[in-house]
C-alpha cells in the first residue's frame, strides 16, 4: 500500500506542477504586449542569452563538422562514393545535428543560467518585492527572458550548422583532400530549402520555446533555497535534454516519415 500510495502522490504532485507551469506560459505569452513598449528589457537579454552562447556555439559546431567530414570520408570511401560528403555533413547538420546538439548545448548554458537566475531573485525576495511595488514580474522579468530564448536559439542552430559545413570542408577537403567543387557543388544540388532548411528553422524554434518555458518555470517554481536552487538547475538540463530528444523524434517523424 506504501508502494502505491507513492505512486500516487507523485503522479498528483506531477499533474498539479504541469498545471502550474501551463498557467505560468500562458501569462508570460499575454505579457507579450508590454514589450512593444520596451524593447530594451528584450534586446538586453537577447545579449545575455544569445551572445554569450556565441562562441560555445561556434567552437562547437565546427569541431562536430570536422569530425563529420572525417568520419565521412573514412565512411564514403568504402563505396567510392567520397564526392557526396558535401551531402552528408550538410543534410547531417541542417535536419538534426544543428537543431539538436544547439539545442542540448543552450540548454546547459543559457537554461541553467535563467533558472539559476530565477530561482535567486526568488530567494532574496526581489520578485515578491516588486509585486508590492505593483510591477508585475511575469511582464518584466520572464516574458522579456522567453522571447529573447525564442529569437536566439534558431540564431544559434543556423551559426551552429554554417560552421559545421566549413568545419566538414576543412577536415574533408583541406586534410583529406575531397575535390573541393563536388563538396559544395552536390550540396547545392541536394539539400533542398523547405524540406531541410526550415525543418530544421522549425525544429530550433519548438526547442527553443521548451527549454526557455521549462527553465524560467523551474526557476519560478524552485524551493527559495540554496539547495532548492541547485535541484531546480539540474532538473532544467536533464528535463531538457529528455524533450529536445523526445520532440526530435516527434518532429522528424512528422517532418520526414512520409518521404
Amino acid at each position: 500500500m506504501n508502494f502505491l500510495q507513492s505512486i500516487g502522490q507523485i503522479s498528483l504532485n506531477s499533474l498539479a506542477k504541469c498545471g502550474r507551469a501551463s498557467i505560468f506560459l500562458y501569462h508570460v505569452l499575454q505579457s507579450f504586449s508590454y514589450l512593444l513598449t520596451r524593447p530594451h528589457l528584450v534586446i538586453k537579454q537577447l545579449f545575455s542569452v544569445g551572445v554569450l552562447s556565441f562562441w560555445l556555439i561556434v567552437i562547437s559546431g565546427l569541431f562536430v563538422g570536422m569530425v563529420l567530414g572525417l568520419q565521412g570520408v573514412y565512411t564514403l570511401s568504402t563505396f567510392g562514393a567520397e564526392s557526396s560528403l558535401g551531402i552528408m555533413v550538410a543534410a547531417s547538420l541542417v535536419r538534426e545535428l544543428g537543431p539538436v546538439i544547439s539545442a542540448l548545448l543552450f540548454a546547459g548554458r543559457a537554461g541553467s543560467a535563467l533558472t539559476a537566475e530565477i530561482g535567486l531573485m526568488k530567494t532574496t525576495e526581489q520578485l515578491a518585492g516588486m509585486e508590492m511595488m505593483a510591477i508585475d514580474p511575469l511582464k518584466y522579468i520572464m516574458a522579456p527572458r522567453f522571447l529573447a530564448g525564442f529569437i536566439s536559439l534558431p540564431l544559434l542552430a543556423l551559426l551552429f550548422s554554417s560552421f559545421g559545413i566549413l568545419g566538414g570542408h576543412l577536415a574533408g577537403v583541406e586534410l583529406l583532400g575531397v575535390d573541393t567543387g563536388s563538396y559544395w557543388s552536390q550540396m547545392q544540388a541536394s539539400i533542398d530549402f523547405y524540406d531541410d532548411i526550415v525543418n530544421g528553422i522549425i525544429k530550433s524554434l519548438i526547442f527553443a520555446a521548451l527549454i526557455t518555458w521549462i527553465a524560467l518555470f523551474e526557476g519560478y517554481d524552485a524551493i527559495p533555497t540554496s539547495e532548492g536552487i541547485s535541484r531546480a538547475t539540474t532538473r532544467t538540463v536533464v528535463n531538457s535534454a529528455f524533450v529536445i530528444l523526445f520532440f526530435d523524434f516527434l518532429l522528424t517523424a512528422l517532418m520526414f516519415g512520409s518521404h
